[in-house]
Order: structure tokens, then C-alpha cells, then sequence
């Protein structure tokens, strides 16, 4: 029987240096299915103030194929076809009969326990009526949620780590945590067997942009997201691949998550969807230039971005398209755009970013307005559907966790998500990269060609160094 009593939630400051990052911590579970590290990589930017790890769900939901397997720990696993996000909620439900925290001393906390995992892009056949899945390359499955009772969270405002922790439920003790600090265990290893290899020449890829460019014209769309995929084989542990490249790239929305068939790693700079106290944002990337190591080429590269009419109007539309994915969901007259086309800086590009925000609705849910606009506008194009309809018959691959989501919704109802982009997949020795960009009329095939390129800049060749 689940537990139906008002349990405790306890948060549990530790004594941890300031000094030492989650990931010292996480090391110690890294190895282990089902354990997740929400990253935000020490990055400086405005949205890497906290970092989280999970380990040791007491449930979990995977989809594949529209297909849903529940396990849940000490009770018998079933199958459903039932949405997944309403599993999501009803285990949720199920296990946090809790009265949310209303001490304000860690009223900024994110998260504390509840649902983490990632929800991959071909998820959307479970949402949407389009075109009939693809003969999948990977073994990874379309979404991957453990349902967790503890949580460490370190705030990097104020350097101060917390064990937060459902006590009816078994958690390790504030002393473990404390201990890992001083048994760091040897550096793994990690090296690419083979080089890194495209699912499509360069000439294929401009020819299937003069596709998109039909479909454009003949008026279906008036933005295509197209990616082309890359693959190399690999050994060794994908926790030390991680490390080299959040070093590398410092993403504010980092990820790693270990499953039994594959591991994820993700160094994305998105934010898909937010939600605090009822508060929703979703800041859309859309614009993109390399960086420089020369102050005043990458001084350039920003007023060009500031001032290039084509990137400006492919943010235009997905902001409008994120706009009305919101407002079916938030409060009447609540959606905003506070922030249009700013500048936000990372290691390898810079980026157009705007922000959207709204209050959400009270008749609606955190997983109503998940599933409204996932997968997120930035990535497919603008119609949504038709869009995804014509990239499901132009890309070569299903993209799996390529444009897909990483992050948690937690039980007071607050949720933060990523957009997954510069993220991989790494299953059977084989490890896989995307890139792509947003194709409008006056796109150019030879410049978005370059576009995908510099995006992986500071990944393909980091890994392709480790030995």
C-alpha cells in the first residue's frame, strides 16, 4: 500500500564548503540507473542559481512508442496506454500526500521532491495526430521519469547545500552527503573510436533546405526547425565525457541522467518552461553567432545578430507561437513579453533570446501546460504541426532526446524544463550529437549549413580530444 498519511518534509541544511560543486557529489551516484543531475554547470548566467540531484526513485514511468511500462518499488510494474503526463501527475498524487513548505526561510527552493526525467520529441506522438513514427535507431526511450523522495539542492547565491527529504520514506542522512566531500574517487576514463560522422553531406543538407524552401513558399509554413545528426563510437564513462564538457561550455541548463540502456548529457542554454507560484516563463533562442576570441570580431558578431532583420523576425514568430501556446493556459490578459530579442552570451555562440511570461490558470495544471506546448516552438517551427509533419519526412533520424525536454516537476506544483539542444545520447558504444537551426524564406543554405556547425563547436571536438 502507497503511504496515506500526512507525511513530514524535511529540509536538512548540510555542512558542506561553498567551495565544492553538486557534481563532487553526484560523482558518488553517477554510476548508478536512474540517477540525475540537474546541472547548471557554474555558469554565471541569470537562470544557474541552483543545482539538484536525484538518485533512487520509488517509481518509475518510461514511454516508448506510446507505449507506457510503470514500476513502482515494492508493488507490481504495469503497462497502459494512458497519457503519460497524467501518470505523472496520479503517481505524484499518489505518493506526496504532502502540505507544501510554508517556511520562508527556503521558500526559493526549487523543486525539493517530486517527478524528474526527460521527455524526448518523439513524445509528441502521444499528443499530436502526426505522421506515423519512423523505424527507431536507439534504445533509448521517448521519455524517462523516476518519482523521487529526496533531492540535494546547492544555492549558488549563497554557496549552502540542502538534503530536502519526504522522512516516511528512506533517504541517506545528512552525513553521507557531508563525507562525500572528502572521498573523491579517481578520474574515469572516456575516448572516442572513431571519428565523428554526419547523417548527411554537406550537399545533401542544402538540398533538403531547398525542399524546405518549397514548403515555405507553397505557404504550408513560415519557419522549419531542420537538424542533420551526428554519431561516432565511443568507451569508457559518459560521466567523465560530461565533465569535459560542462567545463567547455559552462550551459546553464546542463543535464545528466543515467538509465539503464543509455545516458544522457546535455549542456543546453534553453529554458523550455518555468513555473513558481503560479508565475510561467519560456525563454525562445532563436538567432545564432559564432563567438570569437578576438573582443572586437565577437563585439561585431553581437550588433550584427542585434541587427539582422531575419533572425529578428524567426524570433518574432516563435514568440508568437509561444504566446498562444501560453495563453491557452494562463490566466486572460496574463501573457507578456517583458524581454524581446536580447543578447545572451555562451561559450561557443551568441544568442537572440526573448522572454515570455503569463500566470498560470487555476483550471489548468503545470501538466496541462507541459503538454500545450511541447515540444517547444524554438525547435519545430511555426505552424507547430505542419512544421513537425515536414521534418519527420525530411530528417534522415528520429531525433529521440534531440529537441526534446530535461527537468522536474515538483510536488508544490513548480516545474522547470530545458529545451534539449547540444545534447547527447549515448547507447551501445555509440554517442549522438545534433545541430540544426530555423529555415524562413530568406534563408541561406551555405550560412545554416555553418549555423550547425558552429553550435557543436564546442562539443564535437572537445570529446573527439579526451583520451
Amino acid at each position: 500500500m502507497l503511504q496515506t498519511q500526512v507525511p513530514k518534509l524535511a529540509i536538512y541544511p548540510l555542512a558542506i564548503p561553498s567551495t565544492v560543486k553538486l557534481s563532487t557529489l553526484f560523482s558518488a551516484f553517477s554510476s548508478q540507473a536512474w540517477s540525475v543531475l540537474l546541472d547548471s554547470a557554474n555558469s554565471q548566467h541569470m537562470d544557474a542559481r541552483f543545482d539538484i540531484m536525484v538518485a533512487n526513485p520509488v517509481a518509475t514511468i518510461i514511454n516508448k512508442q506510446q507505449q507506457n511500462t510503470v514500476w513502482q518499488k515494492d508493488h507490481v510494474s504495469y503497462q497502459t496506454n494512458d497519457n503519460p503526463l497524467h501518470l505523472i501527475q496520479t503517481l505524484q498524487q499518489a505518493y506526496f500526500n504532502l502540505i507544501p513548505t510554508t517556511d520562508e526561510q527556503y521558500a526559493e527552493l526549487p523543486f525539493l521532491i517530486g517527478a524528474v526525467g526527460y521527455f524526448g520529441y518523439d513524445l509528441s506522438h502521444c499528443f499530436e495526430n502526426l505522421p506515423k513514427q519512423k523505424i527507431t535507431d536507439y534504445q533509448a526511450p521517448d521519455m524517462a521519469v523516476g518519482i523521487y523522495t529526496w533531492s540535494v539542492i546547492k544555492d549558488r547565491v549563497n554557496g549552502l547545500f540542502y538534503l530536502c527529504a519526504a522522512d516516511h520514506y528512506p533517504h541517506p542522512e545528512p552525513l553521507f552527503f557531508e563525507q562525500l566531500v572528502k572521498n573523491e574517487g579517481s578520474k574515469p576514463s572516456f575516448k572516442l573510436t572513431g571519428d565523428w560522422q554526419a547523417n548527411m553531406t554537406s550537399e545533401f543538407y542544402k538540398d533538403q533546405l531547398q525542399q524546405v524552401d518549397e514548403y515555405l513558399r507553397a505557404g504550408d509554413c513560415y519557419q522549419i526547425n531542420f537538424a542533420q545528426r551526428f554519431n561516432a563510437h565511443y568507451e569508457g564513462d559518459e560521466w567523465h565525457a560530461y565533465l569535459a564538457l560542462t567545463e567547455a561550455n559552462n550551459a546553464p541548463f546542463s543535464a545528466f541522467i543515467r538509465l539503464p540502456e543509455c545516458c544522457i548529457l546535455s549542456i543546453s542554454p534553453e529554458r523550455f518552461l518555468a513555473v513558481k507560484n503560479g508565475h510561467v516563463e519560456t525563454k525562445p533562442i532563436k538567432g545564432t553567432r559564432p563567438r570569437s576570441a578576438d573582443p572586437v570580431i565577437d563585439q561585431q558578431s553581437i550588433d550584427q545578430l542585434l541587427s539582422a532583420d531575419k533572425d529578428r523576425a524567426e524570433n518574432l514568430m516563435i514568440v508568437d507561437l509561444l504566446r498562444n501556446d501560453l495563453s491557452k493556459h494562463c490566466k486572460p490578459h496574463t501573457v507578456k513579453v517583458p524581454k524581446l530579442f536580447e543578447i545572451e552570451s555562451f561559450a561557443a555562440v551568441h544568442h537572440l533570446v526573448s522572454t515570455v511570461t503569463g500566470e498560470l490558470a487555476n483550471d489548468s495544471s503545470i501538466y496541462a501546460l507541459f503538454q500545450g506546448a511541447f515540444p517547444g516552438g524554438s525547435i519545430t517551427g511555426a505552424p507547430k504541426i505542419r512544421a513537425m509533419q515536414i521534418i519527420n519526412k525530411l530528417e534522415p533520424n528520429e531525433r529521440n532526446i534531440y529537441c526534446g525536454s530535461i527537468g522536474y516537476f515538483g510536488f508544490r506544483e513548480d516545474m522547470d524544463t530545458s529545451i534539449c539542444i547540444r545534447t547527447l545520447l549515448c547507447e551501445n558504444g555509440n554517442i549522438y550529437c545534433w545541430a540544426g537551426g530555423g529555415i524562413v524564406l530568406d534563408s541561406v543554405p551555405g550560412d545554416e549549413y555553418q549555423e550547425s556547425l558552429d553550435k557543436v563547436a564546442k562539443i564535437l571536438p572537445i570529446l573527439a580530444s579526451l583520451e
